[in-house]
């Protein structure tokens, strides 16, 4: 099934970013081991954990926070460790206000406010797991990036104190935020196509709405083999017990039908296991490069928004006799304007895409490593019982020989 996005991340036209070189070694560990980034651990100074969730009960409402330690040597804080305490709706306000501000560069995605369709119980253990490492993911990646890192509401996320955080929320908003909104509201003037948009901007939406399609597929198949497998779980539980039971009512095959209820167990629990590994590390890659494609084409049609905003004003001028020079004046601003979204959001592809092909690479290796984990043990349990057999048998027929 993960041949349905494979080739496309390796087609060359689509802008392959890393190429492996012949002489690295074949295995796939090794490969992982050798695909390294611009930014090493060593350089980092900022780490974030998100961890700790925490019940609070009110008379209006239920809700979860989570504890976030930030560890630094930026000289720009003050100190070197904080401890604080966010809600759902905090990461939500950070990730509008860096939106707001940086409205053409690739915001990481949040975890939906509900995980799965129809859930009545919202606040189980495994719902907060999940979502707190959403969000130990969402605030690392940002620590990473080259320039949202330094935003300085997310300085204010990791630092103020709660009372502090709702004082800042309140506050009216600045000159980046206010182009932001500017950015939003030309998408009422702007109707149909951009004339002018560069090549490399239609090329990136072509990519996308295919990567879109194929990673949306990919994520339904997955929770799919998912699925099948916990329906697979559940029934070879139910089938060794069968053979214990059994081997009560038949004392020539007692044996037999242990062994074979305690190959049932050992497969069981290898598969109990590789379950795990699909539910931590297959499926919420799959889906946050799902949320990752919404983001981009959001990203793309604000760029458009940009560009369509000069090109209003192009027309205009075309069309005006007088006012010249206060229309090149703007028009300046705005090519000023559509150059920095422009480089912007070359910059941010690029790293991206860098970052998509090696979780893609990583997550689908880690899978089948898991999977021939899991068959040989398997397949080991089952060689080991058959020859605990033979050897019986073996036995049995050499006494039936004996005089």
């Amino acid at each position: 099934d993960t041949d349905v996005l494979m080739p496309y991340l390796q087609d060359a036209s689509l802008g392959e970013v890393n190429s492996f070189s012949p002489s690295m070694p074949i295995s796939p560990s090794s490969m992982i081991n050798q695909y390294k980034f611009e930014d090493e651990p060593e350089l980092r100074d900022l780490f974030i954990t998100v961890d700790d969730p925490e019940s609070h009960i009110t008379a209006i409402e239920t809700f979860i926070t989570y504890r976030v330690v930030t560890k630094t040597s930026r000289g720009e804080f003050d100190s070197s460790e904080y401890e604080v305490r966010r809600r759902y709706q905090d990461f939500l306000w950070l990730k509008s206000k860096l939106e707001e501000a940086h409205p053409t560069l690739i915001i990481p995605p949040l975890p939906e406010k509900f995980i799965m369709k129809g859930m009545v119980e919202r606040f189980n253990d495994e719902f907060i797991e999940t979502r707190r490492k959403a969000l130990h993911k969402f605030l690392n990646r940002i620590a990473d990036h080259p320039t949202l890192t330094f935003n300085e509401d997310f300085k204010i996320f990791l630092t103020a104190q709660a009372w502090e955080l709702s004082s800042h929320k309140k506050q009216g908003p600045g000159l980046l935020s206010r182009m932001g909104q500017t950015v939003r509201a030309v998408a009422s003037s702007v109707r149909g196509g951009v004339k002018n948009r560069p090549e490399m901007f239609t090329e990136m939406n072509d990519y996308m709405e295919t990567f879109s399609q194929k990673i949306n597929v990919l994520d339904k198949i997955a929770h799919r083999i998912y699925k099948e497998e916990r329906e697979y779980f559940n029934e070879m539980k139910e089938y060794g017990p069968i053979h214990t039971l059994w081997s009560a009512s038949e004392e020539d095959i007692a044996d037999s039908l242990k062994g074979v209820a305690s190959c049932i167990d050992k497969c069981c629990k290898a598969t109990e296991k590789r379950m795990a590994g699909l539910s931590e590390n297959l499926l919420p890659i799959l889906h946050e490069y799902v949320l990752y494609s919404e983001i981009l084409m959001g990203v793309l049609k604000r760029r458009d928004q940009i560009q369509g905003e000069l090109d209003s004003k192009m027309d205009a001028l075309a069309n005006k006799k007088t006012e010249k020079d206060l229309f090149s004046e703007e028009i300046g601003r705005l090519e000023d304007k559509v150059e920095c979204a422009n480089n912007a959001l070359k910059a941010d592809w690029d790293r991206w895409k860098q970052n998509m092909q090696y979780d893609m690479r990583s997550t689908f290796t880690n899978v089948a490593e898991n999977n021939l984990r899991y068959y040989e043990e398997c397949l080991a349990t089952w060689e080991s019982f058959l020859a605990s057999q033979r050897v019986d048998l073996h036995v049995e027929e050499d006494s039936e020989d004996r005089p």
